[in-house]
C-alpha cells in the first residue's frame, strides 16, 4: 500500500508543482489528445470512414477554441467541483442527440464536425476531472484536512462553504442549523443537521473545529451548546482572520493611544552624534535595536553594537551593514570586564548608550541572581570603565518600574541609575546621565504584541487586573527624545520622558479586540466574540507606575523631555548596596540578595541586610 501511495503523491506532487507555462502547455496537449481519441472512437462507431478535412477542422476548432477562451490557464479549484461532471453530462448529451443526425442529413459533415467537437470536449473535461481527483487524493494520503462543521446554513455560513470547497486543508462535513425547515436538506451538497446532534456528530465525526457563523446575539447559546465538546469553537471573523492571514488590517494601537506620528515632529540631533564612535549596549533588544537604527541614520564615525544573543545581534548587524560608513557587531556582554574596557579603549568610544538589561519583571523575579548581575553589576563595570577610558558621555536608558521599585527587577533598574548618580558627581572626564520613560509598544516586553497574538489565536485576552495602568510611548518616539536629551547631558540629570496620562490596560484590550473587527466578551458581553479574563498581580507588579520619586521637575529645551531633581545615595551608600549585593550574589542566596536590592533602591525601608546579617 505505500508503494502506490507514494507514487500517487509523487504524481500529485509533479502535477501541482509545474510552473505556469508547463501547466498551459500540458492542458494543451491533453485538448489534442483528446481531440485524437474522440476521431479513434467516431471513425469505430460510424458506419463509414471520418473524411480527412472534417476531421482536421474539427480537431482545430475544438484545440484552437479552447486557447482562444484561455481554458488552458484555467485553475481547477476556481471551477466548482460539481460543474465539472455536470458539463461532461452536457457534452454526452449533445454527443448523444447529434448522433442519429448523422443517419439523416443529406451532407453527414456538418453533422461529423459537431460530433467530433462535442466528444472532445467531454474527453477533455473527463481528463481535467481525473487530474483534479488525483491531486485531491494524492493530498488527501498526505495531510489529513481540518473538519469542520457550520453553524449557521444562511448566506454567510454557505459563502463560507463555498470558498472552503477546494481547499485541500479545510473539509467541511456539513451544517447545524435552527430552521427546522433547513434539517434533512443538502445545501451547497453538505447535510443540514439540528443542533441538539452536535455532541453526537462533534465526536462520531471526529470533527476539529465548529465554526458560529451567526448573528452576535445567537453565539453565546451556541457556546453553550458546545462545552464539553472536544473541538475548538470559532467565530466566522475570527476563523476568517486566522485562515487568511488577516483579511482585516490590524489596530492601529498608536492611534488608540494618542501617539500616533508625535516622532515625526521631534528635531534631529545629527550634530551631536555624528562622526563620532557610538556604543550600544544591548543593541540585539527593542529599544538598543530602535538605538542603532536612528543612531546609523545619524552617520556616526563608527557604530558598536553589543550584545550578548548572537542572533539578536547578526539581525540587526544585517540590517544596518548599509546605513552606517562602519558597524562592528560584538558579542559579548556588559558584566565582562575585560572585553568592555578593550573595547572602550581600542576604538576610542566617545558615546555610550546603555540600553542592555533583563526587563522583563516576572522573569527576573524568578530568577533574582542573574537580573541583578546583569542590570546592576553590568552598569557598574560599564560605567567605571568609561570614567577610566575618558569616554564624552554615557547614557543610562532607564524605566518607571526604578521608581519606589517593588520588584527585583525595579530595584536593579533604581540601583543602576544610583551608580550613574554616583559616578556623575565625582568624574570630571565623563558626562554620566540618565532618561527614563514607561513601556514601549511592541517591544519584547510589551503587553501589545501580546494582545495581538492571543486575538490571533481567538483568545482569552489576560489582563492582569481590571484597574492596572500604564504609561506608553512608541519605539521612535521614546529613543528620538532619548537622542535628544542625550544632547542636553551635561551631568549628573535624571531625564523623564512626557509620556502623556497613563492608560488603563483593560481599556487598551477592549479597543484592540474592536479594532480587529471582533467585540470583547465579559461579565458584561457575554456573547462576545473574544474572552477577557483576569489573571492577576503577579508578584512585584504595581497597579500604577510612576515615573518620578520626587516633586520637583526643572524645563529643558524640549517641552517633552523634563529634568528631575531627586535625592540618591551618598558614595558611601552605594559602596555599601554593592558590597552587600556582591556578597549574597557570590554566595547565590537570592534571599539576601533581593533583600538588599530592595533595601538600597527603596530608600532604606525595612531592615538593613548588614544589620539583618549582625543579628
Amino acid at each position: 500500500m505505500t508503494a502506490p501511495r507514494s507514487r500517487l503523491q509523487a504524481l500529485a506532487s509533479g502535477l501541482t508543482g509545474l510552473a505556469p507555462r508547463q501547466k498551459a502547455l500540458t492542458l494543451l496537449g491533453l485538448d489534442a489528445t483528446a481531440a485524437g481519441a474522440a476521431m479513434l472512437i467516431l471513425d469505430l462507431v460510424l458506419p463509414g470512414p471520418l473524411p480527412g478535412p472534417v476531421a482536421l477542422l474539427a480537431a482545430l476548432l475544438f484545440v484552437g477554441l479552447g486557447a482562444l477562451l484561455g481554458l488552458h490557464r484555467m485553475k481547477l479549484r476556481a471551477y466548482q467541483q460539481e460543474g465539472l461532471p455536470r458539463s461532461l453530462a452536457q457534452g454526452l448529451g449533445m454527443l448523444l442527440l447529434l448522433l442519429p443526425l448523422q443517419w439523416r442529413m443529406e451532407d453527414a459533415r456538418i453533422a461529423q464536425l459537431l460530433l467530433l467537437v462535442s466528444l472532445s470536449v467531454a474527453l477533455s473535461l473527463a481528463s481535467r476531472m481525473a487530474l483534479l481527483r488525483v491531486a485531491l487524493a494524492a493530498h488527501a494520503l498526505a495531510r489529513r484536512p481540518q473538519r469542520l462543521l457550520i453553524w449557521g446554513a444562511g448566506r454567510a455560513g454557505q459563502q463560507l462553504a463555498a470558498a472552503l470547497s477546494g481547499d485541500e486543508a479545510q473539509r467541511v462535513l456539513g451544517f447545524l442549523d435552527d430552521d427546522a425547515r433547513k434539517q434533512g436538506m443538502r445545501l451547497s451538497g453538505l447535510p443540514v443537521h439540528a443542533p441538539s446532534r452536535v455532541a453526537g456528530l462533534v465526536a462520531r465525526q471526529q470533527i476539529d473545529q465548529v465554526i458560529l457563523a451567526l448573528p452576535r446575539q445567537a453565539r453565546g447559546r451556541a457556546r453553550q451548546a458546545l462545552i464539553g465538546a472536544e473541538c475548538e469553537v470559532l467565530t466566522l471573523p475570527g476563523f476568517a482572520a486566522r485562515l487568511w492571514g488577516g483579511e482585516r488590517a490590524p489596530p492601529d494601537v498608536t492611534r488608540l493611544l494618542g501617539r500616533a506620528g508625535l516622532d515625526r515632529v521631534l528635531p534631529e540631533v545629527r550634530e551631536s552624534y555624528a562622526g563620532q564612535v557610538v556604543l550600544v549596549t544591548g543593541a540585539g533588544g527593542s529599544i538598543g535595536g530602535e538605538l542603532s537604527r536612528q543612531l546609523a541614520r545619524l552617520r556616526p564615525r563608527r557604530l558598536i553594537l553589543l550584545d550578548h544573543s548572537e542572533l539578536a545581534l547578526y539581525d540587526i548587524a544585517r540590517e544596518l551593514q548599509e546605513m552606517a560608513p562602519e558597524i562592528h557587531a560584538v558579542l559579548g556582554s556588559v558584566c565582562d570586564a575585560p572585553l568592555v574596557e578593550g573595547l572602550l579603549d581600542r576604538h576610542e568610544v566617545g558615546v555610550i548608550f546603555h540600553a542592555a538589561a533583563y526587563k522583563h519583571v516576572p522573569l527576573v523575579q524568578g530568577n533574582p541572581l542573574a537580573g541583578l548581575q546583569n542590570n546592576v553589576m553590568g552598569t557598574r563595570v560599564l560605567a567605571e570603565a568609561a570614567a577610566r577610558c575618558g569616554v564624552g558621555r554615557m547614557i543610562l536608558v532607564s524605566t518607571d518600574k526604578a521608581v519606589r521599585p517593588t520588584s527585583v527587577m525595579g530595584a536593579s533598574k533604581r540601583l543602576a541609575e544610583e551608580i550613574v548618580q554616583d559616578l556623575a558627581s565625582r568624574s570630571s572626564t565623563t558626562c554620566f546621565a540618565m532618561v527614563r520613560f514607561g513601556n514601549v509598544m511592541g517591544s519584547s516586553g510589551s503587553v501589545v504584541p501580546l494582545f495581538a497574538e492571543q486575538i490571533a489565536r481567538g483568545g482569552p485576552v489576560t489582563v492582569t487586573h481590571p484597574e492596572v495602568t500604564r504609561y506608553f510611548m512608541t519605539g521612535a518616539e521614546a529613543v528620538r527624545l532619548t537622542l535628544l536629551a542625550g544632547a542636553y547631558a551635561r551631568g549628573g540629570e535624571v531625564f523623564v520622558l512626557d509620556m502623556g496620562a497613563p492608560q488603563k490596560i483593560l481599556h487598551l484590550a477592549r479597543q484592540m479586540i474592536l479594532g480587529a473587527g471582533l467585540t470583547p466578551r465579559d461579565a458584561d458581553t457575554p456573547d462576545g466574540d473574544i474572552e477577557i479574563r483576569f489573571s492577576g498581580l503577579r508578584p512585584g507588579e504595581k497597579l500604577e507606575e510612576e515615573l518620578l520619586i520626587g516633586d520637583d521637575m526643572l524645563p529643558t529645551p524640549h517641552p517633552r523631555i523634563l529634568r528631575a531633581q531627586e535625592a540618591h545615595l551618598s558614595q558611601i551608600e552605594v559602596a555599601a548596596a554593592l558590597s552587600d549585593l556582591r556578597r549574597a550574589l557570590d554566595k547565590r542566596d537570592e534571599t539576601a540578595a533581593q533583600e538588599a536590592a530592595l533595601y538600597w533602591a527603596g530608600g532604606h525601608s525595612g531592615r538593613s541586610p548588614t544589620a539583618a546579617r549582625a543579628e
